[in-house]
């Protein structure tokens, strides 16, 4: 077997596989923050939270296909671990990226429910005060 088709072989497992695990992580741990952000309305947080993780997916695992193709023929062992170096940190930078972004947006919303629900009196009104002296 060709050298370089060794080479992408591995990149692409190594490559889906680290995906998969940071989607699986951010939904697990971002519907917890979605919960809180959507009041406890479950349904909702796991539909958004669902969304969130399939535009993960969509943007990443395009981005490791778009990745694949290679410069230069691999002739030897050295060369396989030099490209798999190469591709494979340039998608774990990748992700990090997208990881810490899908954090910010999260604890963004986060931060606009907490705002919100500071907003609401804690005692609803119960009535109009009369014009004091009148």
């Amino acid at each position: 077997m060709d050298r370089t088709v060794i080479a992408y072989v591995i990149y692409l497992v190594v490559s889906i596989g680290l995906t998969i695990w940071v989607a699986r992580t951010l939904s697990r741990n971002g519907r917890i923050f979605l919960a809180d952000v959507l009041h406890g309305n479950e349904k909702l947080a796991d539909a958004v939270n669902h969304l969130l993780v399939v535009g993960f997916y969509l943007v990443n695992l395009g981005f490791v296909a778009l990745y694949l193709s290679g410069d230069d023929t691999i002739t030897d062992t050295r060369g396989i671990f030099e490209a798999l170096s190469t591709k494979l940190g340039v998608v774990l930078l990748v992700l990090g990226v997208m990881h810490l972004a899908n954090v910010y947006v999260l604890n963004k919303i986060r931060r606009r429910g907490v705002m919100e629900r500071e907003q609401v009196p804690p005692v609803a009104p119960q009535g109009w005060v009369g014009a004091q002296g009148a």
